[in-house]
């Protein structure tokens, strides 16, 4: 039976890159990102929520976030969820939930509006409809 892992994101960094680097000289960025749903209640008044997701990139996608991406930056990724367990300093299991980007692509007019894609793929799919005219669906 097939499986498959795969999550994309499209949102606001809530702060900047954190890139620290393994014993091996690897860069690891961890990347806090905001989606934001907008709705109207019951009552008809328009309503906000939003989501937290943590983004770790590794390697070479790890120093362009650095490089590239700063708090309020709107961007793409896409990427796989990954679970880790630990026990904490009284014993307890932790778990945190983050995904692991496999691409990104920056999506902010301030680029010029010529969004680049990371990791030699185009990072935003076709189907998603948006058009150069800054139309965004959300």
């Amino acid at each position: 039976m097939a499986s498959l892992n795969k999550a994309m994101i499209i949102g606001n960094l809530g702060a900047d890159p954190e890139v620290r680097y393994t014993q091996n000289n690897t860069a690891v960025a961890k990347i806090s990102v905001a989606t934001t749903e907008r709705y109207k209640d019951r009552n008809g008044e328009m309503q906000e929520s939003t989501e937290w997701h943590r983004i770790v990139a590794w390697g070479r996608l790890a120093e362009i976030c650095q490089e590239y991406l700063k708090k309020g930056s709107l961007v793409y990724f896409e990427g796989r969820i990954e679970t880790s367990q630990w026990e904490d300093k009284e014993g307890q299991k932790r778990y945190t939930t983050e995904i692991r980007a496999l691409s990104m692509q920056i999506l902010d007019s301030k680029t010029d509006g010529r969004s680049q894609p990371v990791n030699g793929k185009s990072a935003v799919p076709e189907t998603m409809g948006m058009e150069d005219d800054g139309d965004l669906p959300f």
